[in-house]
C-alpha cells in the first residue's frame, strides 16, 4: 500500500478499510477536493473575497488535522531526505522540459515572454522569494503528504490509481483561475509530482521541484494564466 512517508504503522480498520469506511473516504475526497474548490471559486469571483482569505482556511484546518493525527509522524515525513539520484533527475528534466516550455511561449506568445521580470522585475521578484513558502509549502503537504496518507488505504497496491487521483485533485484546485490552460497544467504537473511522491516518498523532492517549475512558469510569462482578477490579495498560485 503506498502512503506518505510520515505515516506510521496503521490499525487493521485503516490500513484496510471496511466498504463503509471506504464510502466516507470517497465521500469525504469529494467534499474537500472537488467542493472546496468550488466554494472558493464562488468566494473569489461573486462576492470579491481575496484568494487568500478564501484558500488559508482551508489549507489551515487541513494541515491542523493531519498534524494531529496520531498515526503521522511530522518528523519522520520531514526527514525523508533528496538523494542525489533523485536531484539530477529533477535538475535534467527541468532542463529538457523547461527549455522546451520556455522556447514554446518565446515563439508562439512572444509578448508574454519574459513579461513579469521584464515589465515588473519587483513583483517578479516577491512571486520568486514568497512563493516557496506561501504556496508550494502548503499545497505539497495538502496533495502530496496528506493525501496519500489519508486516502492511500483506499487504493491499496494501485499505484497508479492514487498518483492519478492526486494529480486530478491538484488540477481541479486551480478552477479558481476560471481558465482551462492553469487547469491543464496544473493537472499534467500534479500527476508527474504525485509520481515523484510515490517513488521517493519524500517531501522535500516534490517542494523542491514545484518550486523549480512554478519560477519558470512565471519567469517565462505564463504566471497570467493563475491570475485572479481580484485587486487585493494574493495574486499567484500554481
Amino acid at each position: 500500500m503506498l502512503r506518505a512517508a510520515g505515516t506510521l504503522v496503521l490499525p487493521a480498520h485503516i490500513a484496510h478499510p471496511s466498504t463503509v469506511r471506504r464510502v466516507w473516504l470517497t465521500a469525504e475526497m469529494l467534499v474537500l477536493f472537488a467542493g472546496a474548490p468550488l466554494a472558493m471559486m464562488y468566494a473569489v469571483h461573486s462576492l470579491r473575497v481575496p484568494v487568500w482569505a478564501a484558500l488559508f482556511p482551508v489549507l489551515a484546518g487541513l494541515i491542523v488535522y493531519l498534524l494531529w493525527d496520531r498515526t503521522f509522524s511530522l518528523k519522520q515525513e520531514v526527514m525523508q531526505g533528496v538523494d542525489r539520484g533523485t536531484m539530477l533527475s529533477i535538475l535534467a528534466i527541468l532542463l529538457v522540459g523547461g527549455g522546451a516550455v520556455a522556447a514554446y511561449v518565446a515563439q508562439e506568445m512572444p509578448d508574454k515572454f519574459l513579461s513579469l521580470p521584464r515589465e515588473r522585475p519587483g513583483v517578479w521578484r516577491k512571486v520568486l522569494t514568497n512563493y516557496p513558502f506561501l504556496s508550494v509549502l502548503a499545497q505539497e503537504f495538502i496533495y502530496r503528504t496528506l493525501f496519500f496518507h489519508r486516502y492511500g488505504p483506499l487504493f491499496g497496491r494501485w499505484r497508479w490509481g492514487l498518483v492519478l487521483m492526486s494529480g486530478l485533485a491538484f488540477g481541479f484546485g486551480h478552477i479558481i483561475f476560471k481558465n482551462w490552460v492553469a487547469v491543464a497544467m496544473t493537472t499534467l504537473g500534479g500527476i508527474f509530482l504525485a509520481w515523484r511522491y510515490a517513488d521517493t516518498r519524500s517531501f522535500w523532492a516534490v517542494w523542491i521541484e514545484h518550486t523549480l517549475w512554478g519560477w519558470l512558469i512565471f519567469t517565462v510569462g505564463l504566471g497570467g494564466f493563475f491570475f485572479t482578477g481580484i485587486a487585493t490579495g494574493w495574486r499567484f498560485s500554481l
